[in-house]
C-alpha cells in the first residue's frame, strides 16, 4: 500500500485509539492495586490498635501502681482495679478487631468481585476496541483504493486529452 497522507492520517487515528485501549488498561490496573493498598492498610491497622491499648493498659496499670504507692499500706487494693482494666481491654480490643477482621474479609471479597468485573470489563473494551481497529483497517483500505482508482482516472484522463 503506497503511503499518503490519508495512510498517515489512519496510522495516526489508530496509534491514539491503541494509547487509548492502554489507558484504559492502565486505569482498571490503578483501581485494583488500590482496593488492595486500603486492605493491606487496614490489616496493619489491628497490629498498631493491639500495640496501642497495651500502651495505654500499661500506662493505667502504672498509674494505679502509683497511686497505690502513694496511700499508706492497706489503704486500697487496687488488685480489682487491675482486673477491670484487663478485662475492659480485652474485651474492647477483642471486639475492635472482630470489627478489623470483618471490614478486612469485606474489603478482599470487593477486590476479588472487583477483579472478576474489570476482568471481564478489559475484554470488553479489548473486544470493542478489536472490533474497531478491524473497522478502521477495513474503511482505510476502502478509502485507498478509492484514492488509487481516482488517481488512475485522473492520469488516464490526462493521457487522453
Amino acid at each position: 500500500m503506497t503511503q499518503t497522507p490519508l495512510t498517515q492520517l489512519f496510522d495516526a487515528q489508530r496509534t491514539a485509539v491503541k494509547q487509548s485501549q492502554t489507558l484504559t488498561h492502565d486505569a482498571v490496573e490503578a483501581q485494583k492495586q488500590s482496593i488492595d493498598a486500603f486492605a493491606t492498610v487496614v490489616d496493619s491497622s489491628s497490629s498498631m490498635l493491639e500495640r496501642n491499648a497495651d500502651l495505654t493498659k500499661g500506662a493505667i496499670h502504672a498509674s494505679l501502681d502509683a497511686v497505690e504507692a502513694s496511700l499508706p499500706e492497706e489503704a486500697a487494693d487496687v488488685d480489682e482495679l487491675h482486673e477491670l482494666v484487663d478485662e475492659g481491654f480485652e474485651n474492647a480490643t477483642e471486639a475492635q478487631v472482630e470489627t478489623l477482621e470483618s471490614i478486612i474479609e469485606a474489603v478482599e471479597d470487593s477486590g476479588e468481585a472487583y477483579d472478576e468485573f474489570a476482568d471481564s470489563y478489559t475484554d470488553a473494551v479489548d473486544s470493542s476496541f478489536d472490533a474497531f481497529l478491524d473497522a478502521h483497517e477495513q474503511a482505510e483500505a476502502n478509502v485507498t483504493a478509492v484514492a488509487e482508482n481516482v488517481e488512475d482516472a485522473a492520469s488516464e484522463f490526462d493521457t487522453s486529452a
